[in-house]
């Protein structure tokens, strides 16, 4: 299954004007679990700063969405947006200039080379890391460019079937990943050996998650791939399944789960 090409096309279509991008943002938001767990550990490391002059790294930022959410939290942060990917750089700086968001930067950036020694207060990284093998590099970039207190946020695959792989003759459904998924211990290890003095991880798509995740994206995309008239059932699809897939994205967020396919990870500086 080839995810990127189905994700370029529902870009483009949601990226004729401002509006249809707004639109396109707030239904990642309400559609992707991964975006609830972010949203709510940004909002807990937010409060008593909406008034400080932040600085944030949105370390692969991809469609911008979670540089769009940063920088509508407070206009006094500052956020510079880097991707490996020229398009998505162009595509996402021409996006922000229009809506007039003057507190955000795009740039084109390697992560495995990329760093600005104590220039930020968070790193975020989101669905970033299962995609690139020199992942310490990475992290000892992070632990750099952080100033002393800061944190980095990391959202990634686990081991327990994060890629939906469940054996060694599958392969992913994300055919891009390096690594299927990270184990919990081995990746607050990784974290330490490149220098983060405390780190805190745990499970995200749990039971709940992992229904709401079938229903709400990996059956769409699957029907998707077979057709395009599928874009047509689409809205009314997920008019049927969205409902059920609310109350299972808020079981999952606001639960804690013993296992799961997702890690959410903070380490401090």
């Amino acid at each position: 299954m080839q995810y990127d090409p189905i994700k370029r096309v529902l870009g483009e279509a949601f990226n004729k004007t401002p509006l249809l991008r707004k639109l396109f943002y707030n239904l990642l938001d309400l559609l992707l679990l991964r975006t609830w767990h972010i949203h709510k550990e940004l909002r807990a490391w937010a409060k008593g700063k909406r008034q400080q002059p932040v600085q944030i790294l949105d370390a692969g930022s991809g469609f911008g969405q979670y540089t769009y959410y940063l920088s509508g939290m407070s206009p006094k942060w500052r956020i510079l947006a880097v991707d490996v990917k020229d398009e998505q750089i162009a595509d996402c700086g021409n996006f922000f200039q229009k809506i007039k968001r003057h507190n955000v930067m795009f740039r084109k950036e390697d992560l495995v080379t990329f760093q600005d020694p104590q220039a930020f207060d968070l790193v975020l990284s989101v669905d970033v890391m299962e995609h690139i093998l020199e992942d310490v590099e990475v992290f000892r970039n992070f632990h750099a460019s952080l100033r002393p207190g800061g944190m980095v946020l990391i959202s990634t695959p686990s081991d327990q079937g994060g890629s939906d792989v469940h054996g060694d003759d599958e392969s992913s459904f994300i055919e891009e990943h390096v690594r299927d998924g990270y184990n919990i211990q081995e990746i607050q290890q990784k974290l330490k050996s490149a220098g983060f003095s405390r780190t805190e991880a745990h499970y995200s798509y749990g039971a709940p998650g992992k229904i709401s995740w079938r229903l709400s994206m990996k059956y769409p995309i699957l029907m998707l791939g077979a057709s395009k008239l599928f874009f047509v059932l689409l809205p009314f699809y997920y008019l049927l399944v969205y409902p059920f897939c609310l109350v299972l994205n808020w079981l999952d967020t606001n639960g804690k789960h013993p296992t799961g396919t997702g890690l959410i990870v903070k380490a401090w500086k």
